[in-house]
């Protein structure tokens, strides 16, 4: 059975997209079968693999216009998989929590395919809404992206008792793969402050590797590549290769 993971922060800007896109294009790159699922209706990890916001995509699979198999699509990177999000899925913050047992579409969803993969990622929305509950109640783990700037820190609380509520009440099985700290610039002093905060607060969900301010990072996206594909020599990609062994290695 392929294994789950979501990407979660409610706080917006901390690298969620750049680091779903990235663990899995690295994923497929190492010869496993991935699919990426963009779970944010803003749809930045669907332009960030190339492809058009059009259907059938995740709201189709959702609302049952279609099987989810029939929804994913093919990037243009071998053996990595996509399930888009349209503008439609907008509608779905509103349409979900008006339905008895919503916060288990996605994972009845994901069911039928989930076999087919060895991993499934899953891009969320900044926010604790719907659709990330979904996420989470889908997912078998959990990365946190954490930047490294002082407002990054004042969420973390909140989203730990947010998974907490949901290991309790929605998903056991549910555990934190690790707190990953993005956009770090090393020679700046509160960058080196929230670091040594974070690893002396959670000592043990910290990954080793941080990820770097880098300018092909940033501008990966507008290629429609990760940025493995866009500039492969570069510090964000060394980066993100090297967390995608600590991830496997985490199991």
């Amino acid at each position: 059975m392929g294994t789950v993971y979501a990407i979660a922060n409610q706080k917006g800007g901390v690298g969620k997209t750049t680091t779903a896109v990235n663990v899995a294009a690295c994923i497929a790159e190492a010869g496993y079968e991935t699919l990426v699922v963009d779970v944010d209706p803003q749809g930045n990890a669907t332009v960030g693999l190339g492809a058009e916001r059009t259907g059938p995509g995740l709201y189709d699979a959702l609302t049952g216009a279609v099987p989810a198999a029939q929804a994913v699509r093919a990037s243009g990177i071998p053996r990595l998989s996509l399930l888009v999000s349209t503008p439609d899925l907008a509608g779905a913050t509103v349409e979900l929590p008006r339905e008895a047992g919503s916060e288990g579409r996605l994972r009845e969803l994901l069911a039928p395919i989930r076999d087919d993969y060895a991993f499934v990622v899953l891009d969320c929305p900044p926010s604790l809404g719907p659709l990330t509950v979904n996420a989470l109640v889908a997912a078998d783990r959990v990365i946190v992206p954490v930047q490294t700037e002082y407002f990054a820190l004042e969420g973390l609380a909140g989203l730990l008792d947010t998974l907490g509520l949901i290991q309790r009440e929605l998903n056991p099985r549910l555990t934190v793969a690790g707190m990953l700290l993005t956009m770090h610039d090393a020679r700046t002093k509160l960058a080196q402050d929230v670091e040594r905060e974070v690893r002396t607060h959670f000592p043990e969900l910290v990954f080793e590797t941080v990820i770097p301010r880098n300018v092909r990072l940033g501008e990966a996206p507008s290629f429609g590549l990760p940025v493995i594909h866009h500039d492969p020599h570069c510090a964000g990609a060394d980066a993100y290769f090297s967390l995608a062994k600590e991830v496997a290695a985490r199991g």
